[in-house]
């Protein structure tokens, strides 16, 4: 097969099918760009957990006085000496508790009055009204459950809370918006093949003639099919690297400059690079092999050889 040939009829094919052609290309990049972006927030959202759940704690609050009168929880008491001892000397004994901190009341009442000197509470609080607690350091985040279970209830315990809850929310919504991309992405893709089996069936059908009289002469089915297949192939790949810019574009954009999320919310840890350039070559691997089968496909049915 001469490869100027079908050069030449991929470009006859895609002059004249222009319109379709770019309703090709802007319906790939832009459902190619929604499974990058879900693969990127698929990725970030895993950076996040790993980030987040390494540094989280499991808080247990002690009854304090206060508490004791005004919290059925700690209806018997505030804690004593030799309840918070055993506390201690039970959490160490877990094998999933990699570190015990004790913080007193009133160590809590400084840090309360660091990260909260603005808010109104603050002029009127006395360390005393503070809780005392240990803050639990986990091997392994995921099983929270452990601490919980064996000390939530117990005599001189106000309350088991971990971290993780508060950044769950976080992290669904996030889950949710990918799931959405994906959504949207697969609606996209078939709105996608779609154009391009159209197109094809068009571009076969403009060029009945040429088909006819080539297969009167002999040419091989696949020699005929070549320029259609590869005609898909190109406005694929075309729509494919469209998608990588918006990428590219999107990250550049939204976390160095632009938005500048990065210096903005500096307690994130955003996704780097790296995991862009990972995902271009998926993208484009998809974006040729998708319309090319597709074409493959249509072929079959709208040009018999």
């Amino acid at each position: 097969m001469r490869a100027q040939f079908v050069l030449s009829e991929i470009g006859v094919g895609l002059r004249r099918n222009l319109t379709m052609t770019f309703a090709v290309v802007v319906s790939v990049a832009l459902s190619l760009a929604l499974f990058g972006g879900s693969l990127l927030m698929q990725d970030q959202v895993s950076t996040m957990k790993g980030y987040w759940y390494d540094k989280v704690n499991v808080s247990i609050f002690l009854c304090n006085k206060n508490d004791a009168e005004t919290d059925t929880a700690c209806s018997k008491g505030a804690v004593t000496g030799e309840q918070k001892e055993r506390i201690k000397a039970d959490l160490k004994k877990l094998a999933v508790v990699d570190q015990v901190h004790y913080e007193s009341s009133d160590e809590a009442y400084k840090r309360y009055k660091e990260q909260y000197a603005d808010s109104p509470l603050a002029p009127v609080l006395t360390p005393d009204q503070l809780p005392e607690s240990y803050r639990v350091k986990l091997k392994d985040p995921q099983k929270y459950q452990v601490v919980s279970t064996a000390f939530a209830g117990r005599d001189g315990v106000h309350s088991v809370e971990d971290q993780r809850e508060t950044l769950s929310n976080l992290f669904e919504l996030l889950d949710g918006m990918r799931i959405t991309a994906l959504a949207v992405m697969g609606l996209m893709l078939a709105v996608a093949l779609m154009l391009i089996v159209n197109t094809v069936r068009v571009s076969a059908f403009s060029r009945r003639r040429e088909t006819g009289i080539m297969r009167l002469v002999g040419a091989s089915g696949f020699y005929i099919q070549a320029p259609f297949i590869m005609e898909a192939a190109v406005a694929g790949l075309l729509g494919g690297l469209v998608a990588c810019g918006f990428l590219l574009v999107g990250r550049y954009f939204m976390i160095d400059h632009g938005l500048m999320l990065a210096e903005k919310m500096p307690l994130i840890n955003f996704i780097g690079w790296d995991a862009v350039l990972k995902t271009l070559p998926l993208v484009l691997v998809i974006s040729l092999l998708m319309p090319a089968l597709a074409a493959f496909v249509a072929l079959r049915k709208y040009l018999k050889v």
